[in-house]
């Protein structure tokens, strides 16, 4: 016989969501305001990665890494520095934390003017309607598992000595001598936050080139202007052993070389944080990477059970699990049917130094879809640099589909290049065709009126 679904008023919640961060907020809020009933569970910060351990505290501390390069650089436009600039960690590092406070209370306010409900404590979901967090059993129609990733290190002698991204900000003294393991946008970002604060930094790679997946003209580049900026590369070659000793940590790499650090970050990539949360036991389907599989409606192999953000193996990036976010109530709780997330065409940033932008399509993803494609690339001193003396160099790159002319991906490497993209991903995600940019008229002088003068192809 067929057992009749319980009406939604016998449940205690129309969503439960568990995971305070950016996407189990935005969920909650857009929920609440269509009229659903709401609550949130979080156990340890309200905000996720991005506010806590993540975009917030990065962002701040790449602003303190590039003050470095601005006192070198006003030299030459006739400021006159005197006694030598000097850093002091403590003050940033608690600045950090005042700040990350004071958008942990916006939060909470968001969540309190929307009438949702939060509970502190880790959820674990009983079945497709239950869960049971701070010893209390809720019922709710839908549940939304919205905890995210976690730092991942390798097992190696000597890998607890590490640090992962959730602590290096908070580290009790500033490592003169600093070390990263990974390639991914984390690792490429801290050596540069911590060489720019004036540490001697490392960073040890197992590939020939980090940011796989990235354009790789984009990678180069990189590369290079970091190398330039004094961050000591180690490709092809992986930590082997770290051992304490009386001045530090001994790092032993596998091509045999042998380092004395301060620190060791351990960026070598994220998980989803599932432990404990009961998943396992409902036999809810993952991906090869142990990620939450989930449908276009963000439904779970459980329909009653949502999931979305970083959790999913989507993109891990905060925009988009609040787009998901917003998707996911109009799917569930309104009658209209959203246009889908257009992850193809999603712009990022990594704020290693200088600045890395991208959206679309990288050259060698685009020739492997389209037939023909040109490139349109310049590479660049900026004029702010012929009097500061500095010989970094910027690249601006456009990828264009010949059959229809469509820019089907735009990047950058140089000073603010997510400010300037964010601009250019309007256009890549309208679909303008190269003359459309070709059209659009300067602003001189700037850097970014390079995207709309350059008008003979580099290559095809």
């Amino acid at each position: 016989m067929h057992q009749q679904e319980t009406p939604v008023s016998e449940f205690d919640y129309d969503l439960f969501v568990i995971g305070a961060g950016s996407g189990g907020v935005r969920a909650a809020r857009t929920a609440a305001a269509r009229g659903a009933r709401v609550a949130v569970a979080e156990d340890r910060y309200l905000g996720g990665t991005c506010v806590n351990v993540g975009c917030v505290p990065k962002k701040l501390y790449s602003y303190a890494a590039h003050f470095h390069e601005d006192f070198e650089d006003a030299g030459g436009f006739g400021w006159q520095m005197g006694e030598a600039p000097r850093f002091d960690w403590a003050t940033l590092r608690d600045n950090k934390i005042g700040e990350i406070k004071r958008l942990n209370g916006i939060y909470g306010r968001l969540l309190d003017n929307a009438d949702v409900s939060l509970i502190n404590g880790r959820a674990t979901v009983i079945d497709g309607h239950h869960v049971q967090v701070a010893g209390d059993v809720i019922s709710a129609q839908k549940i939304l598992i919205a905890v995210g990733g976690w730092p991942w290190v390798p097992d190696f002698p000597g890998s607890e000595l590490t640090v992962n991204s959730n602590q290096v900000f908070d580290l009790e003294n500033f490592p003169q001598r600093f070390l990263v393991l990974g390639g991914g946008y984390i690792a490429v970002e801290f050596a540069s936050i911590f060489n720019g604060l004036g540490s001697d930094a490392h960073l040890v790679y197992r590939g020939e080139l980090f940011l796989r997946g990235f354009d790789d003209e984009v990678r180069t580049f990189a590369r290079d202007e970091m190398a330039k900026k004094g961050v000591n590369l180690h490709f092809n070659t992986n930590i082997e052993s770290i051992e304490k000793v009386a001045g530090g940590l001994k790092v032993t790499l596998t091509d045999g070389r042998v380092m004395e650090v301060d620190a060791v970050l351990a960026a070598t990539g994220r998980r989803p944080h599932l432990a404990g949360l009961g998943l396992d036991r409902l036999d809810v389907a993952t991906n090869d990477d142990g990620t939450l599989k989930v449908n276009e409606r963000f439904e779970t192999s459980v329909s009653s059970i949502l999931a979305l953000g970083d959790v999913t193996g989507g993109p891990e990036l905060t925009p988009v699990a609040l787009e998901e976010a917003m998707k996911l109530v109009e799917y569930h709780f309104t009658t209209s049917t959203p246009e889908p997330l257009d992850y193809a065409r999603i712009a990022t940033a990594v704020f290693c130094h200088p600045n890395i932008g991208t959206v679309g399509l990288s050259e060698e993803a685009a020739r492997g879809i389209y037939a023909s494609i040109s490139v349109y690339s310049a590479d660049f001193r900026p004029m702010k640099h012929t009097l500061s003396g500095s010989n970094e160099r910027c690249l601006m790159k456009l990828i264009v589909d010949d059959a229809t002319d469509v820019v089907v991906g735009a990047h950058m490497v140089g000073e603010e290049a997510g400010e300037t993209i964010q601009g250019i991903a309007i256009a890549v995600r309208a679909g303008l065709t190269k003359a459309q940019f070709d059209q659009t008229v300067g602003i001189h002088p700037t850097g970014a009126e390079e995207f709309v003068t350059m008008r003979t192809a580099t290559r095809h």
